[in-house]
């Protein structure tokens, strides 16, 4: 059966596909692999092995799919305090790709595959790729960036897999992008949200129509992105903008992606086994209700990862999927715990505000939240580009748009915070992850 879950023609044939197994059919080959994937983590991931012991646990005890509630969890600090290789579960001789995180909060994360990790890391990125309607026929533009960073690679081997054509452009140098997009004939492109949305700018600035380019979908990950982003995207382009889902810890991109209804991410719950659970208490949450998602890998052997808690607060959708497929879908993630700030002592997410200013018609979807400490006190500022227009109408109008900005702002937050308008192109433009956040407090 896994054999023919490998074959590219399985996976994007409805019929055949892993992504339309019968449940129970799933949940018995869930718990085989989490009892494989237990004992295999346990005989050789030193750290994890000294958790279960001080739990008194054996993989023997792992009978039932409930029983994943017994394991440990895993955090990401366990990942940087066993740097490089400390999580590593087979002999360097095995592993024939390592990547690595950007290490902005000290070293990097290391992760490590072997070949048959690849491979099915090429699996879920082709079933991802499914999901947004392309196939063997397609051209896509791949402008994640190369190197460390696992988005570029996987996209790349998943674009290849799937039968269609890559364009390893990578990130930045955007009129190239553009003209590449043009005269290569591109039909998708994988990229960031933040930077598709200076595509965007970038493009009609050189007076690009996009109805006149073939461009018809849009996998974009990496970031955590609102609804009314998709909503703006598709808007400006007229393209399908679709959400992928995925952690350079488990595997990188491919661990989750939306499909035609746009309602959710479903999770390749054959490879990643998922739990919410209580970000506090750590107790499991019900269907519907939302907590933090945690992932266990079920079938990398390189450096599986058992209960990675990711911080990303979603919930499982427990209705069925329009699209036929049976494994289950998530929320999208638009936040995640530690991105949550208090002022005033309401908790605030970014996702937050991106919502609440996309709902003005005058507002770019470009800004900045500013975080400084006075007095103690912690205090916001929102600084947001408004189209030109606002800037060459009179005095009352832009106190209009201001008003109308800031309202919409203090209903979805509940609180009333600084916000200033700036002009088009002031806030720099990410190549790769937008940063929304500047903590200047000390």
């Amino acid at each position: 059966m896994h054999a023919q879950w490998n074959d590219r023609e399985s996976l994007v044939h409805p019929a055949s596909a892993p992504d339309y197994i019968r449940e129970e059919q799933l949940r018995a080959l869930q718990l085989q692999r989490l009892r494989a994937i237990t004992e295999h983590a346990y005989a050789h991931q030193e750290l994890f092995r000294q958790r279960m012991d001080e739990r008194g646990i054996a993989p023997a005890d792992i009978r039932t799919l409930e029983d994943i509630q017994k394991l440990p969890f895993t955090q990401k600090t366990d990942l940087r305090d066993t740097y490089p290789y400390g999580l590593f579960a087979v002999p360097m001789s095995e592993v024939v790709r390592l990547h690595a995180s950007s290490g902005t909060t000290g070293k990097p994360i290391v992760v490590a595959y072997t070949q048959d990790d690849i491979k099915v890391w090429e699996e879920v990125m082709v079933r991802s790729f499914a999901c947004a309607g392309l196939h063997s026929g397609d051209i896509i533009q791949n402008a994640y960036g190369y190197g460390l960073f696992t988005g570029g690679l996987g996209a790349h081997y998943g674009v290849e897999a799937l039968g269609a054509t890559v364009i390893p452009i990578s990130g930045g140098n955007s009129e190239r992008q553009i003209m590449v997009m043009r005269d290569f004939g591109a039909t998708a492109i994988c990229c960031t949200p933040s930077y598709f949305l200076h595509l965007i700018e970038y493009a009609e600035g050189m007076g690009i129509d996009w109805n006149d380019l073939p461009l018809r979908a849009g996998v974009f990950g990496a970031e955590p992105w609102s609804n009314e982003m998709r909503q703006y995207i598709e808007g400006r382009t007229g393209i399908k903008a679709y959400d992928i889902y995925g952690l350079s810890e488990i595997v990188g991109p491919g661990v989750g992606m939306s499909c035609g209804t746009k309602d959710g991410l479903h999770i390749f719950e054959d490879h990643f086994m998922i739990e919410i659970v209580d970000p506090v208490t750590d107790q499991p949450m019900p269907d519907g209700e939302e907590g933090e998602l945690v992932i266990t890998t079920l079938s990398k052997k390189a450096m599986p990862v058992m209960r990675y808690r990711t911080h990303d607060i979603t919930s499982i959708i427990p209705e069925k999927c329009e699209c036929g497929r049976t494994i289950r879908r998530i929320n999208r993630i638009a936040r995640r715990s530690d991105d949550m700030f208090i002022i005033r002592g309401v908790n605030i997410f970014p996702s937050q505000v991106e919502a609440a200013l996309l709902k003005v018609e005058s507002t770019l979807p470009h800004y900045q939240i500013i975080l400084t400490r006075t007095g103690g006190m912690d205090q916001m500022e929102v600084q947001v580009e408004v189209t030109a227009n606002v800037f060459s109408d009179t005095v009352r109008g832009l106190e209009a748009v201001h008003k109308q900005l800031s309202d919409a702002i203090a209903h979805i937050l509940g609180i009333r915070v600084k916000l200033t308008l700036v002009e088009p192109n002031t806030i720099e433009r990410s190549m790769g992850k937008a940063k929304r956040v500047i903590d200047k407090r000390s």
